[in-house]
């Protein structure tokens, strides 16, 4: 069934599918990792039904962004909700494999990417194409998703996206193999006494080595209610986040 919601009052408006891929928080927490400026170009890799991309232009609406995906269904999603939300010249859909270069390569400033956590073989799957293609890597590895993003981003541009503190091994390696360079990593916890449950981590294509450990983001506070940083994020209170 196709849902239809708001990101924010007056703001743009997202679709999703039951079938394909619903709303995460590790969405929202990305969208808020980048540091945007007018004028960024901006690819969105395995950008789905689009809620990503409408996140980042809901923070910063000069971006012009790119969101590519294989799954027809998702991309006819997207597609409809650039065009329901007026983004025909700040959005663009592409149907494809993220690992062909059916992208420009350099032609982006920032790529950003909320991919699937887990490698084949590493558990249960969901019984459909779609929800197992967004939680397990049988489609596209994480090295083919860091390969992917070091040929689209040109020299100096970064690549930003949120995974499993686990993975982090995993991703470093990944990274650094197709000359991404981590920058800034984030530990995202439920609260200050938890331990992290996500990590928001930059990369830049030829960075210098050094990594930055900036402050967790808390999801709660000690009474158990959201955070101020994480109202800002799902757009309950006016913080510029840019």
């Amino acid at each position: 069934m196709e849902h239809w919601e708001v990101l924010a009052p007056g703001g743009y408006r997202f679709v999703y599918d039951d079938a394909l891929f619903r709303p995460s928080t590790d969405t929202f927490l990305l969208a808020s990792l980048p540091r945007l400026k007018p004028g960024l170009r901006v690819c969105d890799l395995g950008c789905g039904t689009g809620l990503l991309s409408l996140l980042l232009l809901q923070r910063q609406p000069a971006l012009f962004v790119t969101g590519i995906d294989r799954l027809p269904a998702a991309t006819e999603l997207a597609r409809k909700a650039a065009e329901i939300n007026g983004l025909a010249e700040r959005l663009t859909i592409c149907s494809g494999d993220l690992r062909d270069p059916l992208l420009p390569a350099g032609g982006f400033d920032l790529a950003v990417c909320n991919p699937p956590y887990y490698p084949v073989g590493s558990g249960g799957l969901p019984a459909g194409c779609a929800l197992r293609s967004a939680r397990s890597e049988a489609t596209c590895s994480l090295p083919e998703l860091c390969q992917a993003a070091a040929r689209a981003l040109r020299w100096g541009g970064s690549f930003c996206l949120v995974h499993k503190p686990e993975r982090l091994a995993d991703l470093c390696c990944a990274l650094r193999e197709t000359g991404l360079e981590p920058k800034r990593l984030r530990l995202v916890c439920k609260n200050a006494a938890s331990a992290p449950s996500l990590i928001l981590l930059e990369a830049r294509r030829g960075g210098r080595p050094g990594l930055a450990i900036e402050p967790a983001l808390l999801l709660q506070t000690s009474d158990g209610t959201p955070t101020a940083e994480v109202n800002a994020i799902y757009f309950r209170q006016q913080e510029d986040l840019s």
